[in-house]
């Protein structure tokens, strides 16, 4: 049975574990039941939950049945200026009093934790996103493993110096910022915040995550995890809610930086706004990746990543392959994208396609296809509307957002589905004459993610990696994450990002810091002042022109 939160349940267990619930695994396509008790999700201050102020909760549905599996706390500026408060005061002796290595400490207990417990995480992932089974414990694996990359900071966050001229030293270290705030999407409920919140707190800073409230239970239950590590009050903290909530971590004044991921507009919102008062940010909005497959590619390699990189995780993820770019007819190669694409079978288990998140969600994906279907020259290749396998599971359920894999092929470049971000189980084709054309395709589109060759040929492969216009390029990888300690971030000057630096990697451990420069130069000892240059000739090549110290 899940649990229920208490209006303000302590979870300050330092010595023994509250006992764990698991909900209904799924092996095969069939959807887990629901559980017949709501999981309350409150704003987590001070290691307790506590309610919003004003007494407001938003449903939390489950997108393969769409009926209600919990509630999330709508808060308000004051929910945000109290947890402020508790975090301000664990600053100090988070930052200043425990050394880094002190602060990992706790991180490595939260990360074996996050092993003991992925099964129930991942059920959780399942319940309130729609992924399958295999993808909700790759989510919580791929997370996971950005807190083994916090844990390892302290050999990689160290400052340097150096004597830079006679008798004085150059230093530079890393300073926390203070309190900062992460704002994350709804499409990956624990590795998204895994992005941000471990390294932020390996680096001194005290965290506020903002989770999408489509997907408030994970991380509710991670909460009670960070405090079985020993995490103090008021060193990380939830506050749940919508955009009053955003807006108002943005302009507090207590907040030194924010990362956000999402939509593009609201990622250039949240950028534009975070700048008007000057502060640090990062925010990474949407992506049209492209895959260019060139005559010589592998088929079957090449047409199984296809597929996997646009219709797993229901292709609600910003590395999803959007675009083929076919480079001349390659007919055997489409047929078998088609085939194994119309071979997915609805559901949560291993190698399913689960549901996408929304009605909002599932209305726009069903318009790009319906827009596409009224465009000259355009072939339905693969219908996920009509597809009865997915009807019949939506039926089975009594609910759910289910469509099943789409693929369009288009005569037009420019068709909406080509170009705009769909965010859904469907892949536009498009037949181009050579590798120019293609590339003009990619580097056209506003967005800046990811793009990813399929060749056999070393020399191609380089010719391509060297023209696209996307910041994470893979080579017959249709989904080019880099894992740590590579940093995860779209390309400058795009729809794909905004702001400063990536998100993860070497970019976030520069994001959660100053850098403070001390040079420092001592009175030379009594003993010692008595030394003179031996000649003129040995003063003028020795004297050091650049140093200024104590001189005009």
């Amino acid at each position: 049975e899940k649990r229920s939160n208490s209006n303000t349940k302590n979870v300050n267990y330092p010595n023994k574990e509250s006992k764990l619930s698991h909900s209904n695994k799924s092996t095969t396509t069939m959807t887990p039941p629901p559980s017949t008790t709501l999981i309350t999700c409150d704003n987590y201050i001070n290691n307790k939950y506590k309610p919003p102020s004003s007494n407001t909760y938003l449903p939390v549905h489950n997108p393969s049945t769409s009926t209600q599996i919990g509630k999330v706390a709508l808060s308000t500026q004051q929910d945000v200026s109290d947890i402020l408060s508790s975090a301000k005061a664990a600053y100090p002796h988070w930052s200043q009093t425990l050394t880094m290595k002190s602060r990992v400490a706790i991180l490595l207990k939260f990360h074996s934790l996050v092993v003991k417990h992925a099964d129930e995480l991942a059920d959780l992932i399942v319940s309130e996103n729609g992924k399958n089974k295999t993808e909700a414990l790759a989510d919580v694996a791929k997370g996971n493993e950005t807190v083994e990359y916090a844990c390892s900071l302290p050999q990689l966050a160290m400052g340097r110096t150096l004597k830079v001229s006679r008798g004085v030293h150059c230093q530079d270290r890393r300073d926390a910022l203070g309190i900062v705030a992460s704002i994350v999407p709804f499409n990956f409920p624990f590795m998204v915040p895994m992005w941000t919140v471990p390294m932020a707190l390996v680096m001194g800073n005290c965290a506020v995550l903002k989770p999408s409230e489509k997907v408030p239970l994970t991380m509710n239950r991670v909460c009670e995890l960070f405090a079985l590590a020993g995490l103090p009050p008021g060193v990380f903290s939830v506050v749940n809610g919508s955009v009053e909530v955003v807006n108002a971590l943005i302009d507090a004044e207590d907040v030194r930086a924010v990362t956000f991921v999402g939509s593009s507009p609201v990622a250039e919102i949240v950028s534009t706004r975070c700048r008007d008062l000057n502060k640090r940010v990062t925010a990474l909005g949407g992506a049209k990746n492209h895959l260019v497959a060139l005559e010589d590619c592998d088929v079957e390699s090449a047409s199984s990543d296809v597929v996997v990189s646009y219709a797993g995780c229901a292709g609600q993820r910003c590395m999803a392959a959007s675009v083929l770019l076919l480079v001349g007819e390659q007919k055997a190669l489409l047929d078998k994208v088609v085939e194994k694409a119309s071979q997915i079978p609805p559901g949560v288990g291993a190698g399913c396609m689960g549901p996408v998140i929304d009605e909002a969600s599932y209305d726009k994906i069903m318009g790009y296809i319906a827009q596409s279907e009224q465009s000259e020259g355009v072939k339905l290749l693969l219908d996920g509307r009509g597809n009865a396998a997915y009807q019949s599971q939506k039926e089975s359920n009594g609910g759910g957002h289910w469509i099943g894999p789409t693929i369009i092929h288009h005569s037009n470049p420019k068709d909406a589905a080509m170009t705009e971000e769909v965010f859904g189980p469907v892949l536009s084709v498009y037949n181009v004459s050579s590798w120019e054309e293609a590339i003009q395709i990619e580097n056209s589109n506003p967005f800046g993610n990811a793009a990813c060759v399929y060749t056999t040929n070393g020399g191609s492969a380089d010719w391509f990696i060297n023209k696209f216009k996307s910041a994470m390029l893979g080579i017959n990888i249709g989904i080019p994450v880099p894992r740590e300690p590579f940093s995860f971030g779209g390309l400058y000057g795009t729809k794909s990002k905004f702001g400063d630096m990536d998100i993860t990697g070497d970019g976030g451990m520069e994001f959660f810091t100053n850098r403070v420069k001390v040079t420092t130069k001592w009175p030379t000892l009594a003993s010692e002042s008595h030394v003179k240059v031996a000649s003129s000739a040995t003063a003028t090549t020795s004297l050091d022109h650049a140093n200024f110290a104590g001189s005009m």
